[in-house]
């Protein structure tokens, strides 16, 4: 199976490509990375446009200080927010990529790239609705760290990554990171809930006792 032809499987969009589109994609470079892999850091000249076709890439930021916030992650099916805006800015990446899991990916090189939005009508609508979807996605972190409480947002976190017996296997630091928040802020939160009986702590594990009340106040 050809570029072209893994491509348009994974992305129906790209069915219908014009010729400019099929050339471009033609030429894109098929890369297979491990995990825990750097796909680019914080600094880095962004030279590609990824299309991230199985597997999962985190983008995380990370201040002076050391500490880090997961901006998003491109999954399946998915392109990379970031990379698009340094693309069209000629800027180097802000954040880092990091392979979570075996990643397998494209890569059009940034000539294609700007050709793509030069020619090809079908190939930058593909790249502008996912630069919308996903820039929006962002947005809704920003707001939910600027205006949320807290409390609601590890509730919800807390819920939707349980895993299987009701137990969740994550440190205080990996929840901060996710949150964009201190882990001290985190620890203490996860107490005040502990000592509702609502979870049982222990290293690096989190056991649910009453889900049920960890649920309403996500949503509350």
């Amino acid at each position: 199976m050809n570029s072209i032809e893994q491509l348009q499987q994974q992305f129906p969009v790209l069915a219908e490509l014009d010729q400019s589109g099929m050339e471009i994609l033609a030429r894109a470079q098929r890369v297979e990375l491990p995990a825990d892999q750097i796909v680019f850091h914080q600094g880095d000249a962004c030279n590609n446009y990824i299309i991230v076709v199985s597997g999962t890439v985190k983008v995380l930021g990370r201040n002076a200080a050391g500490r880090e916030i997961v901006l998003y992650r491109i999954e399946q099916q998915g392109s990379c927010v970031l990379t698009t805006s340094c693309l069209l800015g000629e800027e180097a990446y802000p954040a880092e990529g990091i392979t979570e899991t075996d990643v397998v990916a494209f890569l059009i090189p940034l000539a294609e790239f700007r050709k793509a939005l030069a020619e090809s009508e079908s190939l930058r609508r593909f790249i502008f609705d996912s630069y919308g979807e996903r820039l929006a996605k962002m947005i809704g972190l920003v707001q939910e760290i600027a205006f949320e409480r807290i409390e609601k947002r590890l509730a919800r976190y807390l819920i939707e990554h349980c895993g299987p017996g009701y137990i969740l296997l994550r440190s205080h630091q990996e929840i901060a990171d996710e949150l964009g928040t201190a882990r001290e802020v985190v620890s203490r939160q996860l107490k005040a809930f502990e000592q509702k009986e609502w979870i049982a702590l222990s290293r690096n594990q989190i056991l649910f006792v009453n889900k049920d009340a960890i649920r309403i106040k996500g949503q509350a």
